[in-house]
């Protein structure tokens, strides 16, 4: 082979690797200096969870840090899959859980913006069954220290805004203390892996439990997102995972986000440790190999990092990205806002589930942060943020325009704790 077709095939194999690695971090890169970050300190954050993954608490871990819309710090470090000797890599793909959450709110905003949906519809206005719901009520017997529920109905409908605000009244079986709420998911089989139903099967039979709280009295994390998902495919016409394809994912060149991972990409798709480290129980994650019945909008989605980072960044501009605008600047506004109040009760507040520490309302879709102090965790007021149940998290802090993203598949009760950690060590990496 001539020189020449060696030097062009050499140049075009790094353009490839050059374009690869891009893909794999998600947005243009700088030097953590060059935005006021301090590279030493952002090197703890490797020093740190390599510490934890050679203890055995977690598997392995992808981390990225952004801040002024450039990538500052990215590292991928223990393993992919562990029983396998797999090492983590930067374009892993995780199961997102909760961090699905976001996604299909954003999917929900954008159809309000199409004039598709207001947020005072009535949730029934979209999907019949949901009309005429009952309510599970507790009363205590001080007597006998007893607690019996009866029903009674519902003194108005849940509605779009309850759905993306978690108070519409409904419930996780494994969170709610409604035992007759509890005991309906269970037989309805709507919790455990609600992939399982198809669309109209879910409706249907959520439509048959009853409300754990009179809609919008109450903050309780919930299957609120799957019901919007619902919403979303009936305002739409088209499958959740179709639309969300079409609006969010394709434009944003989120290209392994969705919500199954197909048979080539199954070698890249992370797995947690056999066991988890706090508990001594077997972890047990979703099996995302084939296509879902339904596309589960509150903890079905799959992604990377990278994808992950740009749907962040995009929400960290007020709605836009590369020059294509998603969301009206003033609908990530409304959605990053307080939307619980005074007249709205947190018994468990969204900080609380997750990141074990107070200071957080809730917005539609995120929850967000009320002000600099209260919360055991640096932040500011103003940002929003949400995790998975696989211990998964990201966060997005407009005032010091940060938008950081942690990737791991660690199932454990002590997931807050790492997100926490993750989190101080990037604040304090701030220098300027």
């Amino acid at each position: 082979m001539k020189p020449k077709h060696i030097a062009t095939i050499a140049f075009f194999t790094t353009a490839l690797g050059a374009a690869a690695f891009a893909a794999a971090q998600g947005l243009p890169t700088a030097a953590p200096e060059s935005v006021g970050m301090s590279g030493q300190r952002l090197s703890r954050i490797s020093d740190t969870f390599k510490q934890e993954i050679d203890k055995g608490n977690l598997p392995g871990v992808v981390v990225l840090v952004a801040r002024k819309g450039k990538l500052v710090y990215s590292d991928a470090f223990g393993f992919q899959n562990k029983e396998a000797a797999k090492p983590m890599a930067k374009d892993s793909i995780f199961r997102i859980y909760s961090m699905t959450k976001p996604l299909v709110s954003v999917a929900a905003m954008m159809l309000i913006e199409d004039g598709k949906l207001e947020l005072t519809d009535a949730v029934s206005k979209h999907l019949p069954a949901m009309k005429g719901l009952q309510v599970s009520v507790a009363k205590a017997d001080a007597e006998f220290a007893k607690v019996s529920y009866t029903l009674v109905s519902a003194q108005r409908e849940m509605t779009v805004q309850d759905l993306l605000r978690h108070t519409a009244g409904l419930a996780y079986a494994n969170l709610t203390q409604n035992t007759p709420v509890k005991e309906a998911y269970a037989k309805a089989g709507v919790d455990e892996d609600p992939r399982g139903l198809t669309p109209a099967e879910e409706v249907e039979r959520m439509s048959k439990a009853p409300l754990a709280h009179e809609p919008g009295t109450v903050w309780e994390y919930s299957l609120a997102t799957d019901m919007l998902g619902r919403v979303v495919e009936a305002a739409s016409g088209k499958r959740l995972s179709d639309f969300l394809e079409e609006r969010l994912f394709k434009p944003l060149a989120m290209n392994d986000t969705a919500f199954f991972v197909p048979s080539d990409k199954l070698d890249r798709l992370a797995e947690a440790l056999p066991v988890d480290a706090s508990t001594g129980k077997p972890n047990k994650l979703y099996d995302v190999s084939a296509a879902p019945k339904n596309d589960s909008g509150g903890a079905g989605g799959v992604s990377t990092a990278a994808d992950y980072l740009r749907f962040a960044q995009m929400m960290a501009n007020g709605g836009q990205l590369d020059g294509k605008r998603y969301l009206s600047r003033t609908t990530v506004e409304l959605m990053t806002s307080d939307h619980l109040g005074t007249r709205i009760q947190a018994p468990v507040t969204p900080g609380e589930i997750l990141l074990a520490s107070p200071g957080y309302t809730f917005g539609l879709g995120f929850a967000v942060r009320q002000a600099a102090g209260i919360a055991g965790v640096p932040g500011s007021a103003g940002e929003f943020m949400w995790g998975g149940f696989a211990g998964t998290y990201f966060w997005i802090d407009p005032k010091e325009q940060i938008v950081a993203v942690y990737m791991t598949q660690a199932p454990s009760p002590i997931r807050a704790y790492y997100r926490k950690l993750f989190k101080q060590l990037v604040y304090a990496a701030i220098v300027d």
